[in-house]
């Protein structure tokens, strides 16, 4: 395995893998080919894959607004989880943030992601119950999916 910068050559594994995962959300705009070769245009070598024999089995958009890293997406193939491909990602993702002088990193993980959260406490990431966190759509088309 290895972990290595997300392209938009990548974008249809990548994207078949989030198909994949029951409960993961897509959205039509952000996470059309066009969004994320915007997401990755403006943050350049941040994002990662892990890949097995050619094949994308984990992956995290991750970038920054120049104060705060965030973590968008981080997903591992089912068959891959508890192998610590995620913790290898996140390091990854973390690291190269660091480099770009980022001092924190924040994500979301949404509340019936029970396998997810309990990633990320275990990643030493800290709840936050003393904000709301409010969001605003400003695009109709850019509606969340969700994968049954």
């Amino acid at each position: 395995m290895i972990i290595r910068s997300m392209t938009i050559d990548d974008y249809d594994q990548v994207y078949a893998l989030w198909s994949g995962i029951k409960g993961f959300g897509i959205r039509a705009v952000d996470d059309s080919r066009e969004g994320i070769s915007r997401f990755l245009q403006r943050n350049p070598g941040l994002s990662v894959v892990a890949e097995d024999n050619k094949a994308i089995i984990g992956s995290i958009l991750c970038g920054h607004d120049g104060r705060r890293g965030t973590l968008y997406h981080v997903c591992v193939a089912e068959k891959y989880r508890k192998h610590g491909v995620g913790r290898e990602m996140v390091s990854e993702a973390v690291s190269r943030l660091k480099k770009e002088g980022i001092n924190k990193v924040n994500l979301i993980a949404f509340c019936n992601n029970l396998l997810g959260n309990k990633f990320w406490r275990k990643e030493k990431f800290t709840f936050r119950d003393d904000l709301n966190y409010y969001d605003l759509a400003i695009s109709e088309e850019n509606k969340t999916d969700f994968v049954s």
